[in-house]
């Protein structure tokens, strides 16, 4: 048996002929939104990258193949599977072996991404270093994989409820460079500044290609992390955000929450104590990430 990874007609004739294609992942549709926006978002997200010019490839796992370009038919039936389950780099074969439905994480995503072709990928948040790292030891597979493979990805950050200057660190010692679009304020995902900097920003699409060119030229192989805000007048109010970080944090301890069960608890209390402001604002990280994954993608073709 020979597993392989299957690429839409419309992503391959697109990458054959040059034109812009930007990777999108599967978790925010198979388990970051609730029914029925996840599937309304991930076809919005689409339905305006063709309007742009832009190939999507929205790339998950089904039945088991890894799939760079799921068809309407596909992200609908993903997005509307309760046994559906979350596929990081590392469960790709066991997914792959056991003819799984997947949504692919950030490491999986661009693994896929970079694996067919696709030099530039949209997510909202990136994972990190889990508060309480130091004696846990917990961070997210993204960091290790966002090493290792050449690709430019867009985000708002990390997600808030992570240690974001441990994940800082992280990223430097792994050799990851991060800039800041239009900003040297790293964004914390719900809120546009997390309160920590970082060194570089880029003004244009153009000026992230050329860095991006650059980092080919030099042979390295880390992704060029882009970190996008999001609009202030569209996030969350940043002391709403700390107040209920705090208790959310606070309520996972009591509770006994650890290990994986970590991240959707404090992502659900905050979307609760917040009456479901935290949903929207999540929603609007991703389109801005869209929009400008999709302006970086047909950069790179003119870099």
């Amino acid at each position: 048996m020979q597993t392989q990874i299957h690429v839409s007609a419309e992503v391959s004739e697109a990458l054959s002929t040059g034109r812009p294609v930007l990777a999108l992942e599967s978790t925010i549709f198979t388990h970051g939104l609730p029914r029925p926006r996840n599937v309304e978002v991930a076809r919005e997200a689409e339905a305006n990258l063709r309007s742009s010019g832009v190939t999507p490839a929205t790339i998950g796992v089904v039945d088991g193949v890894p799939t760079i370009g799921m068809s309407d038919a596909e992200i609908a039936r993903l997005s509307d599977d309760d046994s559906v389950v979350k596929v990081s780099l590392r469960d790709l074969p066991i997914a792959a072996a056991k003819k799984l439905n997947g949504g692919t994480t950030v490491a999986a995503t661009a693994y896929l991404a970079h694996l067919a072709g696709v030099k530039v990928f949209s997510t909202g948040g990136l994972g990190g270093v889990h508060r309480g790292a130091s004696e846990t030891f917990d961070e997210s597979a993204d960091l290790g994989t966002l090493a290792s493979v050449p690709i430019v990805v867009i985000s708002a950050g990390v997600k808030s409820i992570l240690d974001i200057p441990l994940t800082l660190e992280r990223l430097e010692t792994l050799n990851v460079p991060v800039v800041g679009y239009k900003t040297t304020n790293y964004p914390g995902f719900f809120v546009s500044d997390s309160g920590y900097d970082i060194e570089y920003s880029a003004d244009s699409p153009e000026e992230i290609a050329a860095i991006a060119h650059s980092r080919d030229e030099l042979g390295l192989h880390s992704t060029l992390l882009v970190a996008n805000p999001v609009a202030a007048d569209k996030q969350l109010d940043p002391k709403v955000h700390a107040t209920v970080l705090a208790e959310a944090i606070e309520a996972s301890h009591k509770e006994g929450i650890h290990g994986n069960d970590t991240t959707p608890f404090l992502l659900d209390y905050i979307q609760r104590a917040t009456n479901g402001q935290s949903l929207e604002v999540n929603i609007e990280v991703y389109r801005g990430n869209v929009a400008l994954g999709g302006k970086i993608a047909a950069a790179l073709l003119n870099a």
